[in-house]
C-alpha cells in the first residue's frame, strides 16, 4: 500500500537528493540495499501521492490496481535510477508515463485472458451425434445386404427389442429357430460390415 511517510529525520526530499540518490545507485544492475532504501523512501516521499492520485483515477477508483501499479512504477524506478536524472528530464514524467503504462498493460494483458464471472452454470454441451449418424447407416448397409429371414430376425429382437419367444410369435416360427438364426444373423452382419471396411 502506498503511504506518504516523512523520512526518519522527518524532513521531506527534494528532487535535487532524489537524483544524488539516482546517481549513487546509477551504473548497477540493482542498487546495493542502503542506496536502494535511501532511493525507494526518497522517490516514495516525493511523488508517490502525485502518482497514486493518478493511478487511482486511470483505474477507475480500484484500489488494489492503482496500489499495484504504482508499487511496479517506483521499482521499475529502483531498478533504473539513471531515468530519474534531472538533465534527462523530469522525473515526475516518467514515473507517470510508466503508472500510465504498467495501467495499460495490465488492461490488454486482461483483454487477453478475459476473466469470466457468472451466477448461472454454463449449458452443457450437447453430445456430437455426427458418429452415431454413421454407425447408423453403416449398419443400415449391412443389414441390407443379409438374408431377409436373418434381416427379420436381428430387427425384431435388437431393434425391437422383442424377447426369444415373442420373435418366435411375430415370425411364426420356433423359438430354437429364432435363437440360431440371431447366432448365424450377428455372424453374416460382422462379415458385411468388415467387407465395407469397418472393424471393431
Amino acid at each position: 500500500m502506498v503511504h506518504s511517510e516523512p523520512t526518519p529525520q522527518g524532513a521531506r526530499v527534494t528532487g535535487r537528493e532524489v537524483s544524488s540518490l539516482a546517481d549513487r545507485g546509477a551504473g548497477r544492475p540493482e542498487p546495493d540495499a542502503t542506496v536502494g532504501s535511501d532511493l525507494m523512501r526518497a522517490l516514495h516521499d516525493e511523488h508517490a501521492p502525485a502518482l497514486w492520485t493518478y493511478a487511482l483515477r486511470l483505474a477507475g477508483g480500484d484500489t488494489g490496481r492503482a496500489q499495484d501499479a504504482v508499487q511496479e512504477t517506483l521499482v521499475r524506478a529502483w531498478r533504473h535510477p539513471e531515468v530519474l536524472d534531472p538533465t534527462r528530464g523530469s522525473a515526475r514524467g516518467w514515473l507517470l508515463r510508466t503508472v500510465r503504462n504498467v495501467l495499460i498493460d495490465e488492461w490488454r494483458s486482461r483483454q487477453a485472458r478475459p476473466e469470466v464471472v457468472t451466477d448461472d452454470l454454463p449449458e452443457v454441451a450437447s453430445p456430437d451425434t455426427a458418429d452415431t449418424a454413421v454407425q447408423s447407416w453403416l449398419v443400415a448397409d449391412a443389414l441390407r445386404r443379409l438374408s431377409a429371414p436373418h434381416r427379420q430376425v436381428l430387427v425384431e429382437c435388437f431393434y425391437r427389442g422383442a424377447s426369444v419367444t415373442e420373435a418366435a410369435d411375430r415370425l411364426g416360427v420356433p423359438s430354437g429357430t429364432v435363437k440360431s438364426r440371431t447366432h448365424y444373423a450377428l455372424r453374416a452382419l460382422k462379415l458385411a460390415l468388415e467387407e465395407m471396411g469397418v472393424t471393431a
